[in-house]
């Protein structure tokens, strides 16, 4: 047993390496504003924001933009409570969702698409809020570089306590893995919150069409799409300027949920690296689940179990430092507490992300 404990420590530690050589591949983009050009349209799906969306819009009303080059389309699924759009310089456009599949949140945007009235569709999330320099900086690299897709950096906007650093350090993770990603030129994951493309392009792939009978992917489906069909076109955003941030659950159980309706489209991913990648992850968590009952029954020395975990640990940590420092100025907390939990959390979120369903906005899938 313990060489293929060993093994699988071993695939993981050269696995997470590779990410973060990919990671140190992606350089912070700092090149100068040009003077702004490109027009687009932000779209924000929601279902019951009313809290959380004028806080989205007073961090757009100050973004450092021209509000002639951009406007903003809410589009409503079935909220319970109808939202009164606040009065702002920029053009805002409110409009009900079209059901034609079982993915809210794609047949929002596939609703949105067409009334942007812009090239460039920019995609965020009602408990969001943006940089003021967010447009800038994506308008400043789309004159620079030959795109039609730009994926961007997430992180949470966190309060003093365990679940809300637990929840920023497995963001972390999943940020700096994609970063890495495309930085071995494996791109696979992106955020929704933080996306943009072409209309042109949308149209091109064709939407979501092929995986709108999965309720989640609305951002990582297209992101494969386009990079199976125009690689070349598909771009990092690496700059701490257009950083948005957004809003940790406040439970366990929504944690939980979150992270299953996430894990549940591993399976159909597109990308074989992104898929492996899951295995890989999975299977390093899974094994000192088993590496902890082995060594506490005496199957294997509790010594061997330590040194798999401890090269674990030291791998993730390069991996989450490395991120941290671009994503957050603040220090990191409960690393070592996180890393403990961290094995048993993951492996009930990917097995239950097989065997059961999830509740999303009131409904379950």
């Amino acid at each position: 047993m313990i060489f293929v404990l060993l093994g699988i420590a071993i695939v993981y530690v050269l696995t997470i390496s590779w990410l973060i050589y990919g990671y140190t591949k992606v350089s912070l983009y700092n090149k100068k504003e040009v003077a702004p050009k490109t027009t687009f349209s932000i779209l924000v799906p929601f279902r019951n924001e009313a809290e959380n969306l004028p806080i989205l819009l007073e961090s757009i009303a100050k973004l450092k933009y021209p509000t002639d080059l951009f406007e903003v389309l809410l589009i409503d699924d079935a909220s319970e409570e109808k939202f009164q759009i606040p009065n702002f310089k920029f053009q805002i456009t409110l409009t009900n969702i079209i059901r034609q599949s079982n993915s809210p949140k794609k047949d929002a945007i596939t609703t949105g698409v067409p009334l942007a009235n812009n090239e460039w569709i920019v995609t965020t999330d009602a408990d969001c809020i943006v940089p003021e320099n967010w447009l800038l900086k994506m308008d400043a690299f789309i004159q620079n570089h030959t795109v039609e897709m730009i994926a961007g950096a997430v992180t949470y906007e966190c309060k003093p306590s365990f679940l809300h650093h637990f929840q920023q350090l497995d963001l972390t993770s999943l940020q700096g893995a994609t970063i890495g990603s495309f930085g071995i030129n494996k791109g696979f994951m992106c955020n929704g919150a933080n996306f943009a493309y072409t209309k042109s392009l949308f149209q091109k792939l064709n939407g979501f069409a092929g995986n709108d009978k999965i309720a989640s992917g609305d951002d990582v489906f297209l992101l494969q799409k386009a990079i199976a069909q125009c690689p070349e076109k598909v771009h990092y955003l690496k700059s701490k300027d257009t950083i948005v941030r957004t809003q940790p659950t406040d439970s366990w159980k929504a944690l939980f949920h979150q992270r299953v309706r996430w894990a549940s489209k591993t399976s159909s991913y597109q990308s074989r690296f992104g898929i492996g990648l899951g295995l890989v992850v999975f299977a390093g968590n899974l094994s000192l689940i088993l590496g902890l009952v082995a060594g506490f029954w005496g199957w294997i020395p509790f010594l061997y179990f330590a040194m798999l975990w401890l090269a674990k640990f030291i791998v993730d940590s390069v991996l989450l430092y490395t991120t941290h420092r671009f994503l957050r100025p603040s220090k990191m907390r409960y690393v070592l507490a996180s890393s403990l939990l961290y094995p048993f959390f993951s492996t009930s979120v990917a097995l239950y992300a097989v065997f059961g369903s999830y509740e999303w906005k009131g409904r379950r899938f």
